[in-house]
């Protein structure tokens, strides 16, 4: 399950718990949102335990040295 998917859990559930007042027989739709917002954050945790250690390393190295040579001094002049 990804970030969107669990953020999308969460909000449902929310709805479901906190913003509406309905009765359907016998399903008592406070629990089904209090459930929803669990697998919401469960997901989410484990997604960021997951993916969060999926990021490369960072590798420093030497940085590469150019060599130019010099086409302004002419060589007689260096003796």
């Amino acid at each position: 399950m990804g970030i969107g998917a669990s953020v999308a859990l969460i909000a449902l559930g929310a709805i479901l718990t906190f913003a509406l007042n309905v009765s359907v027989g016998a399903v008592d739709l406070d629990v089904v949102g209090w459930i929803l917002m669990g697998a919401g954050a469960l997901g989410l945790f484990v997604t960021m335990m997951i993916w969060g250690r999926r990021r490369p390393s960072v590798v420093e190295r030497e940085p590469r040295r150019i060599v130019e040579e010099r086409t302004d001094v002419d060589p007689a002049d260096r003796l």
